[in-house]
């Protein structure tokens, strides 16, 4: 059995290193701010840094918030040997970071795969996420087992960098999901529907989605308290149209996102764009 090490256990690192530690293999993490290892301590090894961790593992898992946050724990990694090791990122984070790194990895003898995930925390914790991988089949083989625990789809699509390229597609359609929904909900309550009904005809439709039912609770409830924080949908909005995302909504979905982020909506969940939306249209 291969030692796993985990890396980065924010808002969605957390339940999934969890997930690992309950499914019995020996794991060891690392977190920058260490408070968030604590609950790791009876069955899981923490460790004070990134080099500890990687000597004393064979897979290491990173879960990361950007492109800077990604480099600099890389950075620590290729100062250390890790030949035959495996790196498994599943960070969301632009195309070019990863496969900049993915090279760089080889160089040193080592292997990486970016593995990306949609779903936000509730599947995290349940083992559910969806999970697209980019990288050579025999990396992907060798972290299977350990993904399965970590989703209840692994796909992979290719190459390095081909991971990334499905996570930005993805969200960039839900970052058009939510903005929908969320002018839906207000344009039915301008006309007279209740929320609550609205919502109930949205997702008995051919209109409903996962998507739309696991935003309900937060949008009847007034509850924004991020799975999915409205900045790093921002992000990965920029991402997409970074990487090539030019059609009729892009634009829109970067000016509507950014302006709520500007306006201080950044750290509620991402359907909380809807208190943006409302404030837009009480000044109109």
């Amino acid at each position: 059995m291969e030692r796993i090490g985990f890396i980065g256990l924010g808002n969605m690192g957390h339940p999934m290193a969890k997930n690992l530690e309950k499914a019995g293999f020996p794991l060891s993490v690392y977190n920058r701010t260490a408070t968030k290892a604590e609950d790791f301590k009876m069955h899981s090894t923490i460790y004070s840094s990134i080099k500890e961790l990687i000597a004393h593992c064979d897979i290491i898992f990173t879960m990361l918030t950007n492109d800077d946050a990604a480099k600099e724990v890389y950075k620590q990694v290729l100062g250390v040997s890790i030949v035959g090791k495996l790196f498994v990122d599943m960070s969301t984070i632009s195309q070019e970071a990863s496969i900049e790194i993915s090279k760089a990895i080889r160089i040193k003898e080592a292997s990486f795969i970016d593995a990306p995930v949609a779903g936000s925390t509730k599947p995290a914790a349940e083992g559910t996420l969806i999970i697209m991988v980019g990288g050579e089949e025999k990396d992907v083989i060798r972290a299977q087992p350990y993904l399965e625990k970590l989703g209840k789809l692994v796909k992979h699509l290719g190459e390095n960098g081909q991971g990334i390229a499905a996570k930005l597609s993805i969200n960039y359609f839900l970052s058009m999901i939510y903005q929908g929904l969320a002018e839906t909900v207000l344009f039915s309550e301008k006309l007279g529907i209740h929320r609550n009904a609205m919502l109930e005809i949205i997702n008995e439709s051919a209109s409903g989605s996962g998507a739309t039912k696991v935003k309900t609770d937060p949008l009847i409830a007034n509850d924004y308290t991020p799975a999915f924080a409205l900045d790093l949908m921002l992000k990965d909005i920029l991402l997409a149209q970074k990487a090539g995302a030019n059609y009729p909504l892009t634009q829109v979905l970067v000016d509507t996102y950014q302006s709520a982020h500007d306006k201080g909506f950044g750290s509620d969940d991402v359907i909380g764009i809807i208190n943006y939306l409302k404030d837009e249209k009480n000044k109109i």
